[in-house]
Parts: structure tokens; C-alpha cells; sequence
């Protein structure tokens, strides 16, 4: 299937539009999977779950992304960017105005917990859907020269949303209830669809075909899928969302449980992670564009998650059962969870641009919805597991797991043949200048 206007003419502007389109898809997808873990004390006593319960409900939308995400990737890459988000957001709309009908707790109702579980596993496999085609549509759009800055803007959709989410869910949930809350996403699906249905179209034909011709010579023939290549990168890639994940899913219970921080205090944390990562994913967009030195910031971004989760560990197990005691221990506990979330969130773009520069334009909404199905799987697997780390040894160890997982995806991202041609490349060009 093609879209029928792809033989119109646009102004070169016109990408700009393309990519707000998609910012705004994964935004108001974004204010939901990263928004409504902000709000999980307020859902585990509105529902009445025990961690381990909450833990399993907050995964199920992560899970039913992982799920889709591939199937809505090759679909992508059949039908076009287009019809895949009209069809992803109008329905993730419909599911969510379900769920406020049927699955909201209220005073005089308590919804069992297969409603809330299949709804918020609807929720996901309908909503998976905006990750891969919003990619596909930056990669088709812009020339190789500022695909890592769009790539970059648009994923500072899920900072976005979830800074949006953390700062207004808990506000609604608190005073209007989960009727309203579920209300007021399916509202910002239903308008991010319309903002695609007016912007989000195919390139013209000869100049998608004119940007592809530079990176040919690199794009796997064989598809992503058989690409050993990009496998060990979508593999590093959800690797290192595992300790993200942990922020967003547990860090307003770790800060709440363990901390004794109010709620004010926990929602201006998790705001700073969403904002800091927003900003500093276009940052590191522009910088890695100008300098082509995706490589060596990713190993950097994941060696410094390593450290401040392993300090955060560190921090915890010297706090002990004392962290109520002093205002000064839980500022420096709040601290370096916001930078430790921070860190762990601002490498996607570069991430994202290296993986679907590697498989090909044509190829990028298959490529990108295998990274995208390795992450949303973590994000399933990391909410559940994190109950199961607390009653092992506490705090302590999820951190040091998290720690561990940034330490393993380093050499996936970056591997050490990457690095050493990235070296040779840069030696080649200052004996040249």
C-alpha cells in the first residue's frame, strides 16, 4: 500500500511538520506508559495490590508493546508511516476510553484485576503501533546530516510525556479518580492522531530516493532481521532500558517506601528525570551529528550509568534503615536517583539513529521495531522482577542490578571493533585536514 499523495509536492518545511506529528504521537503515547507507573502508590491503595501484584499490572503494558512492536514495524515498512498511526492511535484511544468505562476503582466499585491487567495490555499492543512508524517517517524525511537531531527530537517525546505524566497524573488520579485519568489520554491519542491524519504523509519520490543513496552502501541487503548486526543492538539497546525502567516503574515507590519523601517532592523528581532527559536528547543529537561520534557517547552514557547506580547501591545500603532520619540523607538520595534516571535516558536518539542507519531507511520501521520490542520486553520484565530483587535484599540489589545491566549493554552498543574504527576514521581525518 502507498499513499496517495506521496506524488505532491511539499516545501522543504514540510519535514518539520512530519516530525512534530511524530513527537506528538509518542508523546501522548509516552503521558501513558510512562505516566501511569508515576501514579503507582496511588494505584496500588485505589485498586488494593500488593507490590508484587503492582509490579505485574504496571509490566502488562509493557509487555503487550513488546509483543506488537514488530508486527506494527513490518507493517510500517509495507503500508507506510500513515495509515500505521491513524490506525495505532485511534484505536489506543478507543481502549482507553473502555478502560475509564470499566476497569476505574471508585468508591462504590472495585474492578477485578483482570480488567485493569487486559486493559492496560490492550493499551499496549494498540499503542505500539506510533514507536516504529514515527521512526521510519524521520528516517525517510530528513538526509543522513540530521537524522540523529530529529531522531534525537522525537524521541524526547518520552521524556515528554512521561514529565507530563508524572507532573499531571497523580493530580487527576488524587482528585478526579482513574475514570478521568484514562479519559484524558484517550483525549490526547484522539488529537495526536488528527495532527497525523493533516501532516504525516510519504516523502516525494526522487528526493527519499536522492537521501538514500549515501547509505546503501552500508544498509543490510539481507533485512534487519537476519542482520547479526543490528540484533546486538537492539539486544544492547533493551539491555540498557532495564535500569531506566526501574526509575520510571519503582522510583516514586523507592522515594516514597524508602526515602519518606512527600508527594510534592517525589513528583518534582521524576518531572527533573523527564525534563533533563528531554533536553539533553536533543543535545546529544546536534553534538553527535556535528561530531559523527555515536559510538563513543553511547559507551560513555552507559559506563556513567554503571557508576551512578552502583553509587545509588552504595548510598542505600549506608543509609540502612535511617534514610527518614535526616533531611540531608534523602535530598542526596533524590539526587542521584534524578541523575542516575537522567543518565540512563538521554542516549535513545544516537542509539536509535546508529540502529536505523544501519538497517536502511526502507528497512528502519522493521529495525526499529525489533529495538522497540527488546525494550517494551524489559519493560514488562523490570517492574516484575523488581518485587522479587526487594524481598531478596532490598534496595540495594536493584540497584546493583541495574548497575549490571548497563555494564552488560556497553559492549553491545559499542563494540570494540566499532570503537577502533571510529579511531581510525577520526585519525584519517585530522591527517587530511
Amino acid at each position: 500500500m502507498t499513499d496517495s499523495t506521496s506524488s505532491l509536492s511539499y516545501s522543504p518545511r514540510h519535514r518539520w511538520k512530519v516530525l512534530a506529528a511524530g513527537v506528538a504521537a509518542n508523546a501522548a503515547f509516552s503521558v501513558a506508559f510512562s505516566g501511569i507507573p508515576m501514579t503507582a502508590v496511588l494505584m496500588r491503595t485505589g485498586y488494593q495490590l500488593d507490590n508484587a501484584t503492582l509490579g505485574l499490572v504496571l509490566g502488562l503494558m509493557g509487555l503487550g508493546i513488546a509483543v506488537s512492536e514488530l508486527p506494527w514495524g513490518l507493517l510500517t515498512d509495507r503500508w507506510g508511516d500513515r495509515p500505521v498511526l491513524l490506525t495505532g492511535l485511534g484505536s489506543t484511544a478507543i481502549a482507553l476510553v473502555a478502560m475509564a468505562l470499566w476497569a476505574a476503582p471508585s468508591a462504590q466499585h472495585l474492578p477485578g484485576l483482570g480488567w485493569l491487567g487486559a486493559g492496560l495490555l490492550l493499551v499496549g499492543l494498540l499503542g505500539g503501533s506510533v514507536n516504529g512508524a514515527s521512526g521510519r517517517a524521520v528516517m525517510t524525511w530528513f538526509d543522513a546530516g540530521e537524522r540523529g537531531l530529529a531522531m534525537s527530537i522525537r524521541q524526547t517525546a518520552v521524556p515528554l510525556g512521561g514529565g507530563i505524566g508524572a507532573l499531571v497524573l497523580p493530580f487527576v488520579a488524587l482528585h478526579f479518580g482513574f475514570a478521568a485519568l484514562y479519559g484524558l489520554l484517550a483525549l490526547l491519542c484522539a488529537l495526536s492522531a488528527a495532527m497525523s491524519w493533516a501532516w504525516v504523509h510519504e516523502p516525494p519520490v526522487a528526493p527519499r530516493a536522492r537521501a538514500n543513496v549515501a547509505e546503501s552502501a552500508i544498509a543490510s541487503q539481507s533485512g534487519p532481521l537476519r542482520d547479526a548486526r543490528v540484533w546486538r543492538i537492539v539486544l544492547g539497546i533493551g539491555i540498557l532500558c532495564a535500569p531506566q525502567f526501574a526509575v520510571l516503574s519503582f522510583g516514586t515507590v523507592f522515594l516514597h517506601d524508602f526515602g519518606h519523601a512527600d508527594l510534592a517532592t517525589i513528583t518534582a523528581t521524576m518531572v527533573f528525570v523527564q525534563v533533563g532527559a528531554m533536553v539533553m536528547r536533543v543535545w546529544s543529537g546536534r553534538w553527535t551529528d556535528r561530531r559523527r561520534n555515536r559510538p563513543a557517547y553511547l559507551r560513555a552514557c552507559s559506563a556513567l550509568s554503571v557508576l551512578l547506580f552502583a553509587g545509588l547501591a552504595v548510598l542505600v545500603m549506608a543509609a540502612g534503615t535511617h534514610a527518614a532520619d535526616s533531611a540531608a540523607l534523602r535530598m542526596a538520595l533524590v539526587a542521584l536517583l534524578a541523575a542516575s534516571g537522567v543518565c540512563v535516558s538521554v542516549w535513545h536518539g544516537v542509539a536509535y539513529t546508529e540502529l536505523a542507519t544501519l538497517a536502511g531507511a526502507a528497512r528502519a520501521g522493521t529495525a526499529l521495531g525489533m529495538a522497540n520490542t527488546s525494550v517494551f520486553l524489559v519493560c514488562f520484565l523490570t517492574p516484575f522482577s523488581i518485587p522479587h530483587l526487594l524481598a531478596l535484599q532490598g534496595w540495594p540489589l536493584v540497584w546493583l542490578a541495574a548497575s549490571a545491566c548497563a555494564l552488560v549493554a556497553m559492549p553491545l552498543l559499542v563494540p570494540r571493533s566499532a570503537a577502533a574504527d571510529q579511531k581510525l576514521a577520526k585519525t584519517a581525518l585530522s591527517r587530511s585536514t
